[in-house]
């Protein structure tokens, strides 16, 4: 059937989404809520192991060095099943430690069978140097060590020194074997042996995947060797000063360009873990210590701290980072990327915000470095991230690199226990492929189904509520808009009040009354479905904004609690502020620091109560800053919020344009473990909803994406998402602008006001990033870190080779004027006039969506 024949525009587009929910399963189910005003209990500092094996091979008396106590091979004997009764020893040996003296030598396959007391993570290290003397060469020894379930080492042959293996492996049985493999005609052999079991926090099932940037899930089912563990900026911890006998290297050897680096520490006792972080992941001595940024002789203070480590790139790993903010003064002045492998995953880490507010706390995160981009090098970089946001500087404190087991369970080789080969992808790009083509035919044969019930509509459709009550499953509603006086949420330097504060500040209603005069109808500067806003001034003058909910919303109790909930456990540059609450007398009211410059939007269109346009560079910088405030959502908390109503009026702008994302009634936690979505019903703004999530009704953090590249496309285009008046073909701001990408013409679409003022490298690259925004499935998407990334980079570009048009004076990070002509747009090329738009919005009830579009009438 030809596309859009004889069927109504907004019509087609909802059934070409509908389509694939009709087919679609809708599986999983969301997270249980919890009360999120319980108090977290704290950690335990000391871990007492149920299943605790030490063997020193081959020794003939009860060992104890480095806080442990070995039991000799007669002890242990009951353990171990092989034929041979070799030992080893050599007291003069020029060894490290003590258990390396003695060994055990087999010539057939040996097992050591550990019962397990609990299940779960366990340690196990393998001490091996091949001792001279005895009838067996133990340099020239070739052997392979394995569990049942994965291969630790394969065809190992001994250098001369020694070394130490370190595993750790999710046991699922009560019983642990390790078995020592000879090749033929060669031997075996072992130092001594640990079977440790370990705290289940030690490894999580989730962790943020590096290329592309996003959460991979399942890690729990791994198996993983410890290659690297870093004590930056300090000397060596040993087993006995670690609560967990793991042993910390100091990181010099791994250090590039040394002069940039500086090393400080703290007593241990500065260090302050809030209830909830765990003491048992590092010890405090890795947080004490850390490398910084050196007074290099640089030109350029904005340089980077890199680490190096060998790494083998036929496996994929698994990088823990570990930060503790031990050189800031004050709160919120230290903001620095991190970098792996070259790839930036962290943009503008604020310790003191993902820490609660308080210096010197513990924090670290978990990244995973997939076969895909791994080389023989793995690097970690820290830096400044060369904006106006504080202090020069940036700090890590601990690294650890493992090793991450490969599709058979093979931690060494391609082989499995089994002899199965790892898969090298080609069978996944089958299945992929297969499930593409049923998905595409579902698809076909569902659109299908959708127009033959078009055909047999009711007569008198038009004069039903919406054809959503007989056509579609939408839910709709309206969410809140702001006008041009001014918006809500600002996090003003010096202020005291911080949504680090339990829920904020507590109001009564009479300071409510007092600060908005008694509700003037003067003082409204919003109105939406939650109820009116209002600006007020409270204690010194302050300026706030007063958000009170109306007794007839039906949406306002929900959003009152969620809106709380989720600004008290948030705090962030680029995030509105909460400041406190009041709910005296049955009033539901929230009070946010007052946004001078109010929405994003009316700062595109221009030419409402005297709001000029902002200039393309200023409109990037503040796109910049409502995506950092997006990617700390995403990433800040172990399981993330989705923000869920992304749009232009809920950006909101300071007195400097600081842009600050806003209006969290609808957000949601992210998928819990094992989960890749949360299932819910469909809400957000029309012209901005996700298709696939409005579709499947599976909401993930790629659905916040898929917004922000329609607001993308509407800052640069000057043009509501949604303009039923138009042409058919230019209705959704995201199909046209995606078609004219495509085309290699997006300038002929842009807002005419920025004429002569881009750099096209800058305009290309801005428009790559709203097209790999606005993919149609959610796992095409870039994550909210790539496409900060690639706005920084756009906002390079334009800053390297400015045309001469263009206005270099609108600085939104660092204040400045905002340039630009006060005219009315022309509707960014499409046709028809185009003054600020309404907000048209789909949070309550469907019967609101098609009166909604009429009443736009073109605007």
């Amino acid at each position: 059937m030809r596309r859009g024949a004889a069927l109504p525009p907004a019509l087609l587009l909802a059934l070409l989404a509908a389509a694939a929910y009709i087919t679609a399963p809708v599986s999983g189910q969301g997270r249980p809520v919890t009360d999120s005003g319980a108090e977290t209990p704290p950690t335990p500092s000391s871990f007492t192991p149920k299943d605790s094996f030490l063997i020193d091979c081959g020794g003939t008396s009860p060992l104890t060095t480095g806080g442990k106590s070995y039991k000799t091979d007669a002890q242990s004997n009951h353990l171990l099943s092989a034929k041979d009764a070799i030992r080893v020893a050599d007291d003069k040996a020029d060894v490290p430690s003590p258990v390396y003296s003695t060994a055990r030598v087999f010539k057939e396959e040996a097992v050591y069978s550990f019962p397990l007391a609990v299940p779960g993570w366990h340690f196990i290290r393998i001490y091996l140097f091949p001792l001279k003397g005895g009838d067996v060469d133990l340099a020239s020894a070739t052997f392979s060590v394995v569990t049942d379930d994965n291969v630790l080492l394969h065809s190992f042959t001994p250098d001369d020194k020694p070394v130490l293996k370190e595993y750790l492996v999710n046991a699922t049985e009560n019983r642990l074997a390790v078995k020592f493999q000879p090749l033929k005609g060669s031997a075996a052999f072992v130092n001594a042996i640990e079977v440790v079991n370990a705290p289940d926090e030690l490894i999580t099932d989730s962790a943020l995947a590096i290329a592309p940037l996003g959460e991979t899930t399942g890690l729990a089912h791994d198996a993983y060797q410890v290659l690297y563990r870093l004590n930056v900026g300090g000397p060596a911890i040993g087993p006995a000063n670690d609560t967990l006998g793991r042993q910390w290297d100091p990181d010099t050897p791994y250090v590039q360009s040394k002069e940039a680096v500086k090393d400080v520490s703290v007593p241990t006792s500065t260090i302050k873990f809030p209830d909830g972080t765990s003491k048992l992941v590092a010890p405090t001595a890795v947080y004490a210590s850390a490398a910084k940024m050196a007074d290099a002789d640089v030109g350029n203070a904005n340089f980077n701290l890199t680490w190096k480590v060998d790494v083998d790139a036929s496996f994929s790993y698994w990088v823990r980072l570990f930060f503790a903010d031990i050189v800031s003064k004050s709160t919120n002045d230290l903001y620095f990327d991190v970098y792996i492998n070259g790839r930036k995953a962290i943009s503008g880490l604020d310790l003191t915000t993902v820490t609660g507010g308080e210096l010197a706390a513990p924090y670290y995160k978990d990244f995973v470095v997939n076969q895909s981009v791994a080389t023989d090098k793995l690097t970690v970089q820290v830096g400044p991230m060369g904006q106006d946001t504080g202090r020069i500087d940036a700090l890590l404190n601990g690294v650890e690199v493992l090793k991450i087991s490969n599709s058979v369970g093979a931690l060494d080789g391609e082989f499995g226990v089994d002899g199965r080969k790892a898969d090298d992808g080609s069978g996944s790009r089958k299945a992929v492929a297969a499930v593409g083509f049923a998905m595409m035919f579902g698809a076909f044969a569902g659109l299908g189904a959708m127009v033959v019930k078009w055909y047999k509509r009711p007569q008198d459709w038009e004069r039903r509520e919406s054809f959503s009550s007989w056509l579609l499953p939408i839910h709709t509603g309206q969410s809140f808009t702001t006008g041009s006086k001014g918006g809500y949420g600002s996090h003003k330097s010096g202020n005291t009040f911080s949504s680090t504060m339990g829920l904020g500040r507590f109001f009564t209603f009479a300071e409510i009354q007092a600060a908005t005069q008694n509700f003037d109808e003067k003082a409204i500067i919003g109105v939406g479905g939650f109820g009116n806003v209002y600006v007020g001034e409270i204690d010194d003058g302050t300026k706030v904004a007063v958000k009170r909910g109306s007794a007839e919303s039906e949406q306002g109790i929900n959003e009152f609690n969620t809106e709380i909930q989720m600004l008290s456990k948030l705090r962030h540059r680029h995030l509105v502020s909460l400041i406190g609450y009041c709910d005296e007398n049955q009033e539901m009211i929230l009070v946010y620091e007052y946004m001078h410059n109010g929405v994003f939007r009316d700062h595109i269109y221009g030419g409402k109560e005297g709001v000029p346009a902002l200039p393309w560079k200023q409109r990037l910088e503040i796109c910049i800053g409502a995506a950092r405030g997006l990617h700390y959502l995403h990433t800040g908390t172990a399981q993330g919020i989705i923000h869920r109503d992304v749009k232009t009026t809920n950006i909101l702008l300071d007195d400097n344009f600081v842009a600050k994302v806003s209006d969290f009634g609808l957000s949601k936690d992210g998928p819990g473990m094992n989960q890749l979505h949360v299932s819910t019903a469909v809400k957000g703004s029309f012209g901005y909803l996700d298709p696939e999530y409005f579709r499947c009704q599976q909401l993930t953090d790629k659905s916040d994406v898929y917004s922000f590249g329609v607001v993308l496309l509407e800052a640069l285009c000057a043009r509501p998402p949604i303009d039923p008046q138009l042409p058919r073909e230019q209705v959704s701001l995201a199909e046209w602008g995606m078609q004219w990408k495509r085309k290699g013409l997006i300038e002929k679409i842009m807002d005419p006001k920025l004429a002569g003022t881009v750099n096209q490298e800058s305009l290309n690259k801005f428009a790559e990033t709203a097209e790999k925004c606005l993919a149609e499935f959610g796992s095409d998407r870039i994550s909210m870190g790539d496409v900060l990334w690639n706005l920084e980079y756009a906002l390079q570009l334009q800053d390297a080779n400015p045309p001469e048009g263009a206005q270099q004076d609108g600085d939104g990070d660092d204040g400045g004027s905002v340039g630009g002509s006060s005219t009315v747009s022309g509707g960014g090329g499409g046709g028809g006039g185009s003054s600020l738009p309404p907000d048209t919005s789909t949070t309550t009830a469907g019967a609101e969506l098609f009166q909604q579009l009429a009443d736009m009438k073109g605007r």
